[in-house]
Order: structure tokens, then sequence, then C-alpha cells
């Protein structure tokens, strides 16, 4: 697993799944022909047959004083309409422990939002009920993005009910604004499009910079073309120009993004490539 220093803080990478397959169609004009057109995708962000390839991970932040994880990935033992998600057994959670956080040490759990591959780990199966994964921990999640999923129909299955409601019922989520401020340098950046609270979680200690993405970006071909849409965003155009805008903010600049989706070595920077940007690694 992938290990990162900002300043005094450490983001730490636990991956859940790693997929090549192309079965989601996360970035419909990631064609073949089209994704020759970035020849820096290789060898990292495509498999061999040419396809997107992308991880399924947590990170970890470890402040002087914090421990805090960042997106809960799809969780096991979930009933979801999704090939390959559904009824997971994996050891996601024993990796988490041998790593040294085991789920009773995490402080705080951030949600970029609440898709299905974000939250799953939110809640583990006990005896036949959903029940809050990290007991010790405050959940946040942006307000605006928990009223739109409440009311919300998910067709990838009931996420709210399995990974959502379960926390809030036991009184370990705070409600916040997409401006909010963790703590020990960790806050929130507002990067709304692909859900309507969507937000990147932006670190900063001694004087170092890093932003995890959520899915503000899918995969670094958005970063070459941010025009390219995922079909899973509730506002196309504000994603496209929220991915504009942050290309845009952080080229050239020495802050290290870190995203969500990216296949190892997942961290770069982002540079102007003549009319358009490439991802540094």
């Amino acid at each position: 697993m992938l290990k990162w220093k900002i300043g005094d803080v450490t983001i730490s990478q636990l991956v859940e799944i790693t997929d090549g397959s192309g079965k989601v169609k996360v970035l419909p004009d990631a064609t073949h022909e089209n994704l020759d057109t970035i020849p820096w995708l290789r060898p990292h962000f495509r498999t061999k047959s040419g396809k997107l390839l992308m991880n399924i991970q947590m990170l970890i932040i470890e402040t002087p004083a914090r421990k805090m994880v960042v997106d809960t990935c799809i969780g096991n033992d979930k009933e979801l309409a999704v090939d390959g998600w559904a009824h997971l057994q994996s050891p996601f959670l024993d990796n988490l422990t041998a790593m040294g956080h085991p789920p009773e040490s995490i402080d705080t759990v951030i949600c970029t939002h609440l898709h299905v591959d974000h939250v799953g780990w939110n809640t583990r199966k006990l005896a036949g009920r959903w029940v809050p994964t990290f007991g010790n921990a405050r959940y946040l999640m942006v307000e605006h993005e928990f009223e739109h999923w409440r009311g919300e129909q998910d067709h990838f299955g009931d996420v709210f009910g399995e990974s959502v409601a379960p926390v809030f019922e036991a009184g370990l989520v705070d409600l916040v604004q997409s401006d909010h401020d963790v703590g020990d340098g960790v806050f929130f950046e507002s990067t709304p499009g692909h859900t309507p609270g969507h937000v990147s979680v932006h670190v900063r200690s001694q004087g170092e910079e890093a932003i995890i993405t959520g899915d503000m970006m899918h995969h670094p071909a958005q970063i070459a073309r941010p025009d390219w849409l995922c079909p899973f965003d509730t506002d196309s155009a504000q994603a496209q120009a929220t991915r504009e805008a942050f290309l845009a903010r952080y080229a050239d600049t020495p802050t290290l993004i870190l995203g969500t989706h990216f296949a190892n070595p997942v961290g770069g920077r982002i540079v102007r490539d003549g009319d358009s940007y490439r991802f540094d690694v």
C-alpha cells in the first residue's frame, strides 16, 4: 500500500478492488481510439489491452492528533445490482487493522459523497443487522448531499438504507457544509456536479498541500479531457465546469493530487500540456 507525507501528515492507501474490466462504463468517451490520443496514460492508467484501469480505495489521513478515513469503498455483504460488487467477502477490515488502523482507532469518517463505492464500509453486517464499522468516529457528510440521497431512488440498490441510515440512526453523523473545516489542516473543498454536495478533501501541513479528489475526476484521462462526462453525474455541465476550474487552479503548482479512483501510483501533479493538461507522476 502506498503512503505520502504532507508536512507532518501521512496519507495511506487501502485498495479494495483494482478493476480493468471496463464493465462499469464510467467514461463512455474513453474508447480505445480516444485514449490513444493521451499517450501519457501508459503504463499506469490503462491495462495492457487498453482499457481504463481504476482503483476502488480508501485513503487514511493521520495527523499528529487525529486519524481519519476518506471514502469507505463498497463493503462486504451488500445487496447491490452490480456484478462483482454484490456480496463481497474481502479481508478489507483485517487489512486495515494490519496497517495499524483497527476500526476503533478511527475518529473521523469523511464521505466525499454518498455513492455506493464510497460509503460501503460505513457499516458492516452483524447478526443480520447493519451496524457502524467505526463506532468511535464521527461520520462527516455534507447536509445537501445527505438530503438529496435520503429522498432519491438509487439504481445500485438500497445504498442509503444499508450504508448511510444506520450510522445516522446511531447518532454518529455530523451534517456539515461543503466548506467544512475538519481540523488539523484538513478541510473540504466544494466540487459539485458529480453529486449535488460533492466535496474534495484538502490537506495542508507545513507549507505542503494535497487534495483527495473524490469523484470530481474518475480517471486521469479527465485531466486531458475534462469534457469527458460520467453517466452517473447528477449535473454533467456542472461537473465539467468544476473539473475545468480545478485544473486551472492547481496546474503547475506543487499541490499533490490523489485521485480517489486513480490506479497506482494514484498521486501526481497537474501540469499544463499545450492547450490542455497532463498528470505528472
